[in-house]
């Protein structure tokens, strides 16, 4: 008995339930790797370490059934790529980092340089020691590249051009002698770690209670920051830079003036000790990770004007106890609420139409959610860990329930399916473990690998004549299931399939049936008969192992018959 325990497991131990979503995909597109944004529907350049000659970078990309905008060039993109001697980049650029080309053809090349400086297509990317050290970036500068002056210890002074829009990572790190730059009221956007290291982060003049504010941006913040932090300037800020108040241990309460318009990227990344922040209605985006692992954040509510929530705004802010979203959010990014282990209720937008990966992964006090008819996209591991989730209506514009959308919610009864449902992903309701009835569409062709796995509620479900898949493992451990029919366009069953299901009585083999994969019916004891079709080809290995009341007429000599088949069927 031991042994057959350890064989049906080796074949089809399931994985163990992650919760740790994926922030985005990896796609290539005309020989280009991109790094894909499906909430915002925005691509990066990703690593490309062997491209060679004239590079174009187009301003669109279309990777199944999206199109994705060109926006960014991103870290070390094509770094040491000495091959690559000329790029043309797109228009759509929001971002470029300066190690995109560190040694490459491009930024070796002396002849691409001019005083100082070098240049692609109106973006400033890099600076070196022949730069004037006061330097006026010309008016027609689009874009300076992150950490284009880094590390420069000529510049002394830098006048950047009405109509630049953001001042981006780095961009003056390091520059010791450095001791002003002028940013101008076009600038709407200040990356993390601008000033870090330079001659005016180093000036003690110019820090406030804390706070380094220059031109009515704050930049930064250092460990002299007052736990409780009051906005107190003579001319209000007009923004605040990316990770400017991050591991800020001692800040508990902050209230964000009413002249800021933007919380930018990992704002208040990490502070642990944040209970409370005042969020004016003049906030229009919050960016990713703003509140990111703020464990004591109880309060923070959302203006009802928000047109933008970033990814993982909320990640980890486990005492977080509810949240109301506005109905300008078209989008919820992925692992927006991961981790809110306090929500219990959260009204969603009204014209919503995508839920990204682990949005509300790890939610488990959630206990409903009317996700609206709008709704088209739904990302991976969107609900997973949702453990106090009781019922779910999915909308008729989701034609896929996506991989472990709902894996272990362990109170869910009820999953309302639509029609035009075409597949059910890996492991979508793993551990649903009080589900007891699900109807699949006729639609639904695939039930992915452990899609039902330990769904021990589970007494009856209707497969569909559609389906022409059912793949490892999909219904393992539906320990009440008792009765199955095969639908009529399958042809395989994989491995696992309906292995120790311990209640399944009666099983009836579909006239196309071809192939029982290894395992598929392992340890479904209270099996007692089975009648065999004219197709089928093949049994696998182990596929009725310890079906020990199985009672069956004898296998036809056409049929190849795996390892161990019946081995422990005593009738």
């Amino acid at each position: 008995m031991m042994r057959a325990v350890l064989v049906c497991v080796s074949i089809l131990s399931p994985l163990a339930t992650s919760l740790s979503p994926l922030y985005a995909q990896d796609a290539q597109y005309q020989d280009i790797h991109y790094t894909l944004d499906d909430i915002r529907l925005t691509a990066e350049v990703a690593s490309n370490p062997k491209v060679s000659g004239e590079l174009f970078i187009p301003e669109t990309i279309t990777v199944g059934q999206n199109t994705y905008t060109v926006t960014a060039i991103g870290d070390k993109a094509f770094k040491g790529c000495k091959a690559l001697t000329a790029v043309v980049l797109p228009k759509t650029l929001e971002r470029v980092y300066r190690s995109a080309f560190d040694g490459t053809g491009i930024m070796l090349n002396k002849e691409n340089w001019s005083e100082g400086c070098l240049w692609l297509d109106s973006i400033l990317i890099a600076t070196d020691k022949t730069i004037k050290p006061r330097f006026v970036v010309p008016v027609s500068t689009r874009l300076i590249a992150a950490g284009a002056f880094q590390g420069n210890k000529v510049i002394t002074r830098v006048d950047l051009p009405d109509g630049l829009k953001r001042i981006d990572h780095e961009t003056f790190r390091d520059c010791k002698n450095l001791q002003k730059v002028v940013i101008p009221l076009s600038v709407t956007s200040i990356g993390e770690e601008v000033f870090t290291g330079s001659g005016i982060y180093a000036n003690e003049n110019k820090w406030k209670k804390g706070a380094l504010i220059l031109d009515d941006c704050l930049v930064a913040t250092n460990n002299t920051l007052p736990a409780k932090y009051i906005f107190k300037n003579k001319i209000p800020i007009r923004l605040i830079a990316e990770r400017a108040f991050a591991n800020r241990k001692n800040l508990q309460t902050v209230t964000i003036p009413a002249s800021v318009t933007a919380i930018p990227t990992a704002a208040f990344y990490n502070c642990e000790n944040l209970v409370d922040v005042t969020i004016p209605a003049t906030i229009r985006e919050v960016g990713n990770f703003a509140f990111y692992n703020c464990g004591l954040l109880k309060s923070a509510t959302l203006p009802s004007e928000l047109q933008y929530l970033g990814m993982g705004v909320f990640y980890g802010c486990v005492n977080l106890k509810e949240q109301v979203l506005s109905n300008h959010l078209e989008a919820i990014g992925q692992a927006t609420f991961f981790m809110c282990r306090a929500i219990k209720q959260l009204t969603l937008p009204n014209h919503l139409k995508r839920i990204g990966n682990g949005a509300f992964a790890g939610c488990s006090s959630l206990e409903a959610i009317d996700l609206p008819q709008t709704l088209e996209f739904m990302g991976e591991q969107a609900f997973a860990g949702c453990a106090a989730l009781r019922k779910v209506v999915i909308p008729v514009g989701v034609n896929s329930l996506p991989k472990q959308a709902f894996q272990g919610c362990s109170h869910l009864y009820r999953i309302d399916l639509p029609d035009g449902l075409y597949a059910i992903g890996e492991e979508a309701l793993d551990g649903c473990i009080a589900l007891e009835k699900i109807n699949i569409p006729r639609s639904t062709f695939r039930i992915g690998v452990r899609a039902f796995h330990n769904c021990q509620q589970l007494r009856g479900i209707a497969l569909v004549d559609h389906i022409h898949l059912i793949e490892e493992g999909a219904f393992m451990e539906c320990k009440l299931l008792e009765d199955i029919t095969l639908p009529a366009s399958l042809q395989q069953l994989e491995k696992g399939a309906f292995a120790q299901c311990i209640s399944l009585r009666t099983l009836r083999l579909n006239a196309s049936l071809k192939s029982i994969g290894d395992g598929a019916f392992c340890q479904c004891r209270s099996l007692r008969e089975v009648q065999w079709n004219d197709s089928l080809q093949t049994i696998g290995a182990d596929a009725f192992l310890e079906c020990k009341n199985l009672r069956a007429p004898g296998i036809p000599s056409h049929i190849s018959v795996g390892k161990n088949a019946f081995k422990g069927c005593k009738n």
